[in-house]
């Protein structure tokens, strides 16, 4: 039984005629890709303008004659009641209703239209069996928050059983849970891991703590696919290494759909299908092929909810070979506010700093985790988790770093917690500004 594309059906999403329509548009010829592009566009912006009565309103009742025009949003512009966001016809009854995690500090609820969302799992669907996966038979190791609320909680684990995965808790790992994960490896056949990276990485220290290859132990392993949170790659060769299996890096967003892919030979191709990625300036202009920008993402399909030129609030590179329809992502960079400031002026994205320090502090094997926190301008806090309080010597040539790499005179303070404190959906915020 195909429990999983039933429980679609079950639940009025279109499965089969989003697979065709996907279908479709990957066999559309490159040098017409740019026209279906272009069509999608100019047919979403005027959709929404006509029936959205809110997203009307931002273009100041004005139909954008140019796509520079259109304006760009961000999920402040969202933080406003859901029916008031819909377009005429869809209500919170009649389309797929789901929360942003909030790790950007910004969190909404928002909707798709059933058809949107069809295209969505068909999207999904075909990138997992690029890697040999089925969801109606491949077994599932899940490393996801859940809901703690009793409804919200056993809801998710009704789709769990439908979509033939096992979730295990990530909310408070410790050695005991760590040998639970293990147990349960070794006693349940699973086809592939998917889930939050940073739960995933420290699974794997812990493996290597014990000399253990994952695979060894669950030979049924083929992939592990991770997303939510940044990837580096010293952290990809640790999970090579001792979960014993691939590693895919997936980037998506839950309010619009996968957004970027890595194909069996690596390369990180950008959802082109349903979605419309731009790379621009802080002027909001496109910047060329290879140079940073802020991602701004428009969902070509999805009828019910404007997200048309979306600010995600997240900062990446495009590959220089790329086109209309195989546009590559070179570089994640990490979130558009999650920038590191200094007294002289100077300017470096968190996630950089982090990984700067990581390579320091990580190399006596003694710390298992931590986070980066800004405090003021000339101050910085790291909390972490170790086995062993970190010596005064360790942590002098913390502190050198943060001066060679930043600037000197900077104050540090390290701090040894228990546990690191993650977000209600199970992501763990790698840097934090509190400016």
């Amino acid at each position: 039984m195909n429990w999983f594309n039933l429980s679609l059906k079950l639940n009025n999403y279109p499965l089969n005629s989003a697979k065709r329509r996907l279908s479709e548009i990957v066999n559309i010829p490159e040098k017409d890709y740019q026209s279906y592009i272009d069509e999608r566009k100019l047919n979403i912006v005027e959709h929404h303008f006509n029936t959205t009565a809110y997203y009307k309103s931002l273009c100041n009742g004005k139909l954008p004659k140019h796509w520079s025009d259109v304006p760009i949003v961000t999920k402040g512009n969202f933080q406003v009641p859901l029916q008031d966001r819909l377009s005429a016809g869809f209500t919170a009854k009649n389309t797929y209703v789901n929360k942003t995690s909030g790790s950007s500090g910004h969190p909404f609820i928002f909707a798709k239209d059933k058809t949107c969302h069809a295209l969505t799992w068909a999207n999904i669907i075909k990138n997992f069996g690029g890697l040999g996966l089925d969801f109606n038979t491949s077994y599932q190791a899940r490393f996801y928050g859940i809901p703690l609320d009793k409804l919200g909680y056993y809801k998710e684990r009704v789709k769990d059983t439908f979509a033939k995965r096992y979730r295990f808790p990530i909310f408070n790992i410790n050695e005991e849970t760590h040998e639970f994960y293990i147990k349960t490896f070794t006693a349940k056949q699973f086809d592939y891991i998917n889930g939050y990276t940073s739960v995933i990485v420290l699974f794997a220290k812990y493996l290597k703590q014990k000399n253990i290859i994952l695979k060894d132990i669950c030979p049924s392993l083929k992939v592990c696919v991770v997303t939510s949170e940044m990837l580096f790659e010293e952290d990809k060769l640790l999970l090579e290494q001792y979960l014993g299996i691939p590693i895919v890096n997936e980037y998506g967003a839950s309010e619009l759909d996968i957004i970027a892919f890595q194909d069996v030979e690596g390369n990180w191709r950008i959802n082109t299908e349903t979605l419309f990625v731009e790379v621009l300036n802080e002027q909001n202009k496109p910047v060329s092929l290879g140079e940073p920008g802020k991602l701004v993402i428009t969902s070509l399909y999805n009828t019910a909810h404007p997200f048309i030129r979306y600010e995600i609030g997240d900062l990446g590179i495009l590959r220089e070979d790329s086109t209309a329809k195989h546009t590559f992502l070179k570089s994640l960079i990490g979130r558009s506010n999650d920038i590191a400031k200094t007294p002289s002026g100077k300017i470096v994205p968190g996630l950089t700093f982090y990984y700067v320090t990581k390579s320091v502090i990580e190399d006596q094997g003694n710390v298992k985790e931590f986070v980066v926190k800004q405090t003021k301008l000339d101050s910085f806090k790291i909390e972490y988790v170790s086995k062993e309080e970190l010596t005064q010597a360790f942590k002098t040539r913390v502190k050198e770093a943060l001066s060679n790499y930043l600037e000197p005179g900077l104050h540090l303070e390290l701090i040894r917690v228990e546990q690191l404190k993650r977000s209600k959906s199970g992501k763990l915020k790698q840097f934090e500004s509190l400016l």
